[in-house]
């Protein structure tokens, strides 16, 4: 089974970052749109406040600050394609400047008093969305930093000459506080919400990958059949001009053995194209539909060379077997269940095998050391760190393949269950799929014109799974 590790909370800086998917890298066109929009921003609050309200402050000073904002965005601009996409020391240089012009503009009217000082901690957000940690990182100790400096050394506030605008130092420590801890709070938010999005998105199309090399390979007997009726038209022509040169060919002629050679092996090549025109058909007929038991045993069969048996065994069985028409996911997903049995098991695994007229049923047991309680409640994530996964503590080292097996069989229709055996029976693990018979069964399907492949959650509780 495949094992990749997950990403840590916030793993130690290094710089310059691990090469990042292309996906994480910023393009020139998002950047600068949001680049245009804080420029539009800061001067429409400047002019509102020097010429709407008359409040006194170092316009000019203010103005040409934004002026380098809008010249570094059209920099940006020229520079680069809209659709190119920027490595981490561009990003890092930009969104540093995104803090420090700011920081400039809040000096010249108020420090962290002025209202906008929020706006300190946007470049670390956009960052912790899209950058590595130590990005995120440098950048949450710059905004800071700048709102420390901020908090004793600025101009005054925007205010009316006559009324003098002065908060008390404690309620700006409160400010302080509150915009670092905001900092932190969100930033670390962000990071890890942007960081399970990117793993489950490779996770996904790990499984899509997987399920449609499956296909491929359930396909093959269909495009041999195509190649052999695409080849028939010109291995005919082919026979029918060996046979007339035959036919006019006198038996002592130095080319009648040729000839022979060449009608003999053209018939065994129709031989062949025949029995590859039938590959399909015969397959689909024999093999796209088959019997519950004969799904399970084509499961198991390939890890019965090991030293751990695999006994597959009788539970409630109610009314005819299910017969089921081949499912590359389904197939492929309790592969992975009964491989990850056979992995941690320590003598045996029991495939047990139920069904009555509503549920279809298979349990896979194994005699390990179990799930831990921390690990029952994460099962069917992505990955797992293998900081927190060790060999045999867990019951397995669950990662990817049981992420892809849950997925393909939750497609399926399936509802999958995980843990331990209950306590009096031996120690070991335990996973429960369960199908709604209607959505398995292709006889039941067939005489139903809609079957219905939604089905409530709850109706599982009808089928007892402890005679299983």
């Amino acid at each position: 089974m495949m094992k990749l590790p997950g990403p840590s909370d916030f793993d130690a800086p290094t710089w310059p970052p691990r090469r990042l998917r292309e996906s994480q890298r910023m393009r020139v066109a998002t950047l600068t749109r949001l680049r245009w929009l804080s420029v539009g921003g800061q001067m429409a609050a400047c002019i509102f406040v020097a010429w709407g309200l008359w409040y006194p402050y170092p316009v000019i000073a203010c103005l040409s600050l934004i002026a380098l904002s809008a010249l570094l965005n059209i920099a940006i601009g020229l520079s680069y394609t809209r659709t190119q996409r920027l490595s981490p020391r561009q990003v890092t240089a930009i969104l540093t400047f995104d803090i420090l012009q700011p920081t400039g503009l809040l000096f010249l009217t108020g420090g962290i008093q002025n209202p906008f000082s929020i706006f300190l901690i946007v470049p670390a957000m956009i960052a912790a969305a899209t950058q590595p940690a130590a990005v995120t990182i440098g950048l949450g100790i710059l905004a800071v930093a700048a709102a420390t400096f901020l908090a004793f050394f600025h101009y005054p506030v925007p205010w009316p000459s006559d009324l003098p605008f002065n908060l008390p130092f404690p309620y700006l420590g409160g400010m302080w506080f509150a915009l670092v801890t905001t900092l932190v709070f969100a930033t670390f938010y962000i990071y890890r919400v942007a960081a399970e999005a990117r793993t489950l998105s490779d996770a996904l199309t790990a499984t899509e990958m997987v399920l449609q090399r499956e296909n491929h390979l359930s396909a093959l007997d269909g495009l041999a059949a195509a190649a052999a009726h695409e080849l028939g038209t010109p291995l005919a022509t082919v026979a029918l001009v060996a046979k007339e040169m035959g036919r006019f060919t006198p038996p002592d002629h130095p080319m009648r053995e040729d000839i022979d050679l060449l009608i003999t092996q053209t018939e065994r090549c129709r031989a062949i194209l025949r029995q590859l025109s039938s590959l399909s058909s015969s397959s689909e007929e024999h093999m796209a539909h088959l019997p519950l038991l004969s799904l399970i045993e084509e499961v198991v069969a390939p890890h019965r060379d090991f030293d751990i048996a695999i006994r597959v065994s009788a539970g409630r069985r109610t009314g005819a077997e299910p017969v089921l028409r081949r499912n590359p996911g389904i197939l492929y997903g309790l592969g992975n269940i009964v491989e990850n049995a056979v992995d941690f098991a320590k003598g045996e695994v029991v495939v047990d095998v139920s069904w009555t007229a509503d549920h279809v049923a298979i349990r896979v047991i194994d005699d390990g050391t179990g799930f831990s309680s921390d690990v029952l409640s994460r099962i069917g994530d992505p990955y797992v760190s293998p900081r927190e996964s060790e060999p045999r503590q867990f019951g397995g080292n669950l990662g990817l393949g049981v992420f892809i097996a849950k997925t393909l069989l939750e497609r399926s229709g399936a509802q999958i269950t995980f843990g331990n055996r209950p306590e009096g029976d031996p120690q070991g693990a335990s996973v429960q799929i369960v199908w709604a018979r209607s959505t398995l069964d292709t006889r039941l399907a067939s005489q139903s014109a809609s079957p219905s492949t939604h089905y409530a959650a709850d109706s599982f509780s009808e089928f007892d799974v402890s005679r299983l």
